[in-house]
Parts: structure tokens; sequence; C-alpha cells
């Protein structure tokens, strides 16, 4: 089943708040073949991404958007459950994220999937201010940041913690890693506020941490802020 298939299933529940059938029609997708890691990314990720893009658009009501995202929530939370858990790695990633439910959900998406990958995940969610997270990262240590946002609003906060972790050296070790609606809207924005990595979809941000562990910004990398030659 593919993820147009999918998507068009399950959209008209979501957005009317269909919660008896929306469950049904997933049990079914079950029973037709289809893993709880393929719902997440080819359903549940889309779909997220769908509803926010509408939302944000004005072709969504705001009780539309409520509905989805709540039950959204709800079969993200049913699918993690039946994820097929990966050996440890023995490495730590430390998640963060934009204060909006979506920002949330979408994060929730990528530290459960990371977690079923072997990694061990510290979820923070959103509204946890900038200081204390430094704070956290300079006490604990772990081997990756991942900050996530939907928001234009969070980028310049983004940037500011990530130029001071690099300036005070904390965590000379640790990969700053960001995702999320607004990095993939504005090209380029990732490289240029100094991430060392950076990805679309949940199932490529993974990939890129198993694959580029040593990937790290360069100083020329980081533009934001800074006055670009004509």
């Amino acid at each position: 089943m593919d993820t147009e298939m999918m998507t068009e299933r399950l959209f008209p529940l979501l957005i009317t708040g269909d919660r008896t059938a929306t469950r049904s029609v997933v049990e079914s997708m079950i029973q037709e073949g289809v893993t709880p890691e393929q719902l997440t990314h080819d359903a549940y990720w889309p779909l997220l991404e769908m509803i926010n893009t509408l939302y944000r658009n004005d072709q969504l009501t705001n009780l539309a958007h409520h509905y989805a995202t709540r039950l959204l929530r709800n079969l993200v939370d049913q699918a993690q459950a039946r994820y097929t858990m990966q050996p440890r790695r023995n490495k730590r990633i430390m998640l963060f994220c934009g204060a909006t439910e979506v920002d949330d959900l979408a994060a929730q998406i990528v530290a459960d999937l990371a977690e079923a990958d072997g990694y061990d995940m510290a979820f923070g969610g959103g509204g946890i201010s900038w200081d204390e997270i430094l704070q956290e990262t300079s006490e604990s240590k772990p081997d990756t940041l991942l900050l996530f946002s939907s928001s234009a609003q969070d980028a310049p906060h983004i940037r500011v913690l990530i130029d001071t972790v690099r300036d005070i050296g904390a965590c000379p070790d640790m990969q700053i890693v960001v995702g999320g609606g607004i990095f993939n809207r504005a090209e380029g924005l990732a490289e240029e506020i100094g991430a060392d990595l950076w990805a679309t979809t949940p199932s490529e941000l993974i990939h890129r941490i198993n694959t580029e562990p040593e990937r790290r910004a360069t100083a020329e990398q980081r533009t934001v802020g800074q006055s670009r030659a004509a």
C-alpha cells in the first residue's frame, strides 16, 4: 500500500475527528501487511505535514486542525508500542522542539523512531528555555543535540544556541542536528545557522545520524548574522 492511498483513506477521518473509524482503517492496513514503522514513515508523517501546510495556508479550520493533530498523536503512540526495537547503539540523543502542538508531535515521531533504531533518547519537547538546554547539554554531554522546529521564529534562537555551544566548547564532540518545517521551507537555512546535519523526513534524519556521525559544520558554513560578500 503506497503513501497516497494511505493518506487518502485517513485524511478525511482525521480532520473530522472520527476516532473509531480511523482506528478501524489503521487496523485494516496492519492486517494487509503494513508495519507500524511504515505507517509512521509513509502515512502519519506525510499527513502531519499536509495538515500543517493546509492550516498555515488557511485551507483548514482551527477545529479540523485540532481534531487531526490530537488523533494523529494517538495513532503515533499506538504505532510506537508496536515498533521492532533494534540493538542498543550506546549513543544518546537529546531532543528539543518548538512550542507548538505540531512541533511537539513531529519531534515525538522522530524520538520514537530513533529510540526504536537503537538510540537512547531524552525528549524534552517544547517550551524549554535556551539557557536550560545549554546547561543540560553541558552537564549530560549527549552524542547528539537534535533541535526540531516548524516556526521561523525559532531559527534565530537556534542559531544563538549553536553559536554558544560552539563558543564555550562545553561539548566539543557533540553533533548538532536540526529538522522540521522551517528548515524544509527555507533552503540553506540549516547550513547557514551552523548545524552539522539536517534532513527533511525522520527516515532521512535517522539515516544521516547513523551514517555521518563525524560530520561537523565549518566556520565558513555559518553565514547567518554575518556580513556576506557582495
